[in-house]
């Protein structure tokens, strides 16, 4: 195999990989990006960690047809590290790849592309889309309430639910849930029942990277083991959570009787500083709850403590309630309204936050009080 192909359209793509490889995988060839030179006028790239994987393709100059593998981190660094310029990649003797740019020359050692797993190919069912700018928001506004440690399988993704009218994305790590509903949006794709599916937290975490740029809508398929999603011509296939999700319509309570109104740049601001003197351990955060204030406090033995006070409108009886820090600046991070709500019940029972103002969202983030 041998091409020619221009730094910044290799760099690109190369990027979007980067999240995918195992440098550190028990099985070689999943560090390596699989690139296919079969004539025309681009090649096609694929890595995978069996988990997760990403097909893409690139604009190519090919003299000679062909495949190979290459370590996808190492060529990644050399091609970011090549000025603005075209870069040729050939196949050399004995399982050597070269890799040539201007006075620039490079041999890497690599594996046998017969050693690349095949990856699972869309079925011949119906796609859906998907609105590019909803989905993307709604990743945004969940991925980062699932856990990466749990257990228990089901809390490693967030269930994703189609439905007729809207859609509906979920993630929980047992502290805290998180749940966007955003209308469908006028589609010619109809979705005649639920079609739900758990989406592993990495599957998500690679979305983001995809949707981060361009216009055109997601194109989704749920397989019968795997779920594919095309963008931008780029496919990112998944390997589904195959798991019954916790009925997450249960924990939202629904006797919350008081509520708060915060400005949300004035409440993200207290809880940054006051957490500067919370323990490195639980990150709590103290809301002193009192007529038409909320003392925001912290202490620990080692460090001290602190307090910042915020002007609210609340006539209800006194409450302290305690948070983990992180938590809500979580959500704070990504909800774009310029107030936020805080709904509470006592001491004990889950709260629950909102945006303030509709952003195209129904938005629920559940929090569960710190007992300290």
């Amino acid at each position: 195999m041998e091409l020619s192909v221009r730094k910044n359209d290799l760099l690109r793509e190369l990027q979007l990989f980067q999240g995918i490889v195992e440098r550190k995988n028990t099985i070689p060839i999943l560090a390596n990006v699989l690139i296919k030179a079969n004539g025309g006028g681009d090649i096609q790239l694929s890595a995978t960690d069996l988990e997760v994987g990403l097909r893409s393709r690139c604009p190519a100059a090919i003299v000679k047809a062909g495949s190979l593998t290459i370590p996808a981190k190492k060529l990644y660094e050399i091609v970011r590290a090549l000025p603005d310029t075209d870069i040729r990649i050939e196949q050399g003797p004995k399982g050597a790849v070269k890799v040539e740019a201007e006075r620039f020359n490079s041999q890497m050692q690599t594996l046998p592309r017969e050693d690349f797993p095949t990856l699972p190919e869309p079925g011949d069912g119906a796609t859906i889309a998907l609105s590019r700018a909803v989905f993307r928001e709604m990743v945004t506004k969940t991925q980062f309430a699932i856990t990466g440690e749990d257990t228990r399988y089901f809390l490693n993704g967030a269930l994703f639910i189609l439905k007729p009218d809207q859609m509906d994305l979920v993630a929980t790590d047992g502290h805290r849930l998180a749940l966007v509903t955003a209308a469908r949006g006028e589609t010619n794709d109809k979705v005649d029942d639920e079609i739900k599916a758990i989406l592993p937290k990495k599957t998500l975490w690679e979305l983001a990277r995809l949707l981060v740029d361009g216009e055109g809508d997601v194109r989704y398929e749920r397989g019968e083991n795997h779920l594919f999603f095309e963008v931008d011509g780029r496919l990112l296939i998944s390997r589904m959570i195959d798991a019954q999700f916790p009925a997450f319509e249960k924990v939202i309570p629904k006797g919350n009787d008081k509520r708060i109104e915060f400005e949300r740049d004035r409440l993200t601001g207290a809880i940054k500083r006051v957490a500067l003197l919370s323990s490195e351990r639980s990150r709590a955060v103290k809301f002193q709850i009192e007529k038409n204030k909320v003392e925001v406090t912290s202490s620990s033995p080692e460090l001290g403590e602190a307090t910042e006070v915020l002007a609210v409108d609340y006539t209800g009886e006194p409450l302290q309630i305690c948070f983990n820090a992180q938590y809500v600046l979580d959500f704070l991070g990504v909800a774009n309204t310029e107030a936020v709500s805080l709904e509470f019940k006592d001491e004990m029972s889950q709260a629950v936050m909102h945006p303030v103002g509709g952003d195209g969202f129904n938005y629920t983030y559940v929090i569960m009080p710190m007992r300290v």
